[in-house]
Formats: structure tokens, C-alpha cells, sequence
């Protein structure tokens, strides 16, 4: 195992998908991108399912809420998942941000539970929701029609009701279009999960399909029959049909005896050479071709 050290330049170093700006008072991050990146994800137009095509998307905006970026730096990253989404045909209008993370208000969701929870008198109810406000506005929250989110609830299941969702039934179906999301709605009733895949995959577009094998160009047992007399030749060749063929066309053009069939053809009424209907068709040298 080989281990690289990158120094930082610039005051600055990439670490994973995020990248380190040192100052003299603090440290701050931006989202970091490869030079080889592309904004290609999977097009909204694409015959996909709906939660492949939104999953991009959602780890970007998620992506962009959780990490601790500055004012600047979030309104280019959000700018950049913007144009992500419009040139892969998605409406930026039909998103809206999701809810800042929790952790963030915890301070803030304290202040104002103990504000309304001990019982002031007016004045010192009014000083300390001005000192709250002081302390949002100094971290950069917005005081006005602020409502802090809620925090998640505790899962009320029992460990037995936990165990029971394991025994749900998964099943694959190819995604067509949306009959498929109605055929899946059907098996949720039944409670058997679907999950949903496509054929139009990487694997499938770019690997080449092998072509299945000529019949003529293998070897083995064969038969030709006479259109004149329907009489049949079979015989048994180790080369392919193709080439055991054109010995029988060759043999019957040069009237040599190196072919019972070409002999047949020859000397019976003078029948043409044409098994089964097969194209060209010959007769005797000494006639026009058929």
C-alpha cells in the first residue's frame, strides 16, 4: 500500500468532495469538483423511474444543507445544482429547499421553549425575546416569522412491530413507464415491495450483442431435395454447409462424379440444379442457365 501526501496551495486544500480554505481568523469549506466533472445526470425526459431521476437532485440539495458553507459559497453551490437541473431538463421552480437541519436551531428552539415556559412578567418577557433575537441575528438567523422546526419524534414502535417490516416480500419489475407505478400500486396492497429497474442500461448499450450463428456455416448432417422429383440426398459433412454446397454446385456445373446429387441431376431427365427452391438455379452445361 502506497500512501501520497497533497500539500495545500493557496491556502487551500480538496479533501473528498469538499475543499479546505484556511484564514487568519477560521476555516471555511465549499463544495469541490473534480476538472473532469460533467453535469450529466439522468435527463427528465429519460423513460427512467421517478425516484432514479430525483435522486441526483436530492443528494445535491441535501448535500448543499448539511455542510457548513458561507453565505457566497452556498449561493454558487445552489446556483450550480440550478443549472444541473436545467440542463437535464428539471424545473428549478418545482423544488423547494429542504428544511435546514436540525442541529442548527437546537440553541434556538431551547431559548424560546424557557422564554415561554417560565413565567415572566411583561418587561423581562420583552428583554429577553430581544436578547434572542440578538443572539440570532449575530449567527445569522432571520428573526422574522421564525418557527423553529420541530424535532423528529422517537419511533413508538415495538421491537416486535420492528422485526414484523422485515418480512415484507421484494420483487424487480422492468419500469415501462407509468403503468408501472400503477402496477406497483396494486402490489403495495398485497404487501410485496416492487423495486423498479430499467434495461436501458450502460452494460446494455455499450457491450455488442453477440449474433446468433448462421445455420449454413455449421457442420453435421444435411438434405437436399430434387424440385423435379422430390427425391432426397442426405449426407454428412464435417465442414460447413456452405462450402459441402458449393461442392455439389461445382461438381454439377463441371459434370464430374464427385457428387451423387450433381450425378442425379445430370443424368435423371436432365433435372435442374436447384435444391429446395435454393437460388441461383442451374441446369446441364449444355443448357442456359435456369
Amino acid at each position: 500500500m502506497k500512501f501520497t501526501a497533497e500539500p495545500e496551495s493557496n491556502n487551500q486544500i480538496n479533501f473528498l468532495d469538499i475543499t479546505i480554505h484556511k484564514t487568519p481568523t477560521k476555516w471555511t469549506t465549499s463544495i469541490y469538483r473534480k476538472p473532469t466533472f460533467t453535469d450529466s445526470i439522468i435527463p427528465y425526459t429519460s423513460n427512467h423511474p421517478p425516484q432514479h431521476k430525483h435522486a441526483a437532485i436530492r443528494y445535491l440539495r441535501n448535500r448543499l444543507n448539511t455542510y457548513h458553507l458561507q453565505h457566497n459559497e452556498y449561493t454558487e453551490e445552489l446556483d450550480t445544482v440550478h443549472n444541473i437541473m436545467r440542463n437535464n431538463g428539471f424545473s428549478t421552480h418545482a423544488y423547494a429547499p429542504p428544511n435546514p437541519p436540525l442541529h442548527k436551531h437546537a440553541t434556538i428552539r431551547y431559548l424560546h421553549n424557557r422564554l415561554n415556559t417560565y413565567h415572566l412578567q411583561h418587561n423581562e418577557y420583552i428583554e429577553e425575546l430581544d436578547t434572542i433575537h440578538n443572539i440570532m441575528r449575530n449567527n445569522g438567523f432571520s428573526t422574522h416569522a421564525y418557527a423553529p422546526p420541530n424535532p423528529r419524534r422517537p419511533s413508538t414502535t415495538t421491537p416486535s412491530q420492528k422485526q414484523g417490516n422485515t418480512t415484507h416480500k421484494w420483487g424487480p419489475f422492468t419500469y415501462t413507464g407509468r403503468e408501472t407505478t400503477y402496477i406497483n400500486n396494486i402490489f403495495k396492497k398485497a404487501d410485496i415491495r416492487i423495486t423498479l429497474r430499467t434495461n436501458n442500461t450502460l452494460q446494455n448499450l455499450l457491450m455488442q450483442k453477440p449474433q446468433p450463428p448462421d445455420k449454413y456455416s455449421r457442420s453435421g448432417a444435411y438434405k437436399l431435395t430434387c424440385p423435379e422429383c422430390n427425391k432426397v440426398y442426405v449426407g454428412q459433412m464435417g465442414r460447413s454447409f456452405t462450402q459441402r454446397f458449393k461442392e455439389h454446385r461445382n461438381a454439377f456445373k463441371s459434370n464430374r462424379n464427385t457428387s451423387n446429387y450433381a450425378k442425379h441431376a445430370h443424368h435423371t431427365h436432365a433435372h435442374i440444379f436447384c435444391p429446395a427452391g435454393k437460388r441461383p438455379c442451374y441446369q446441364a452445361p449444355h443448357s442456359t442457365p435456369y
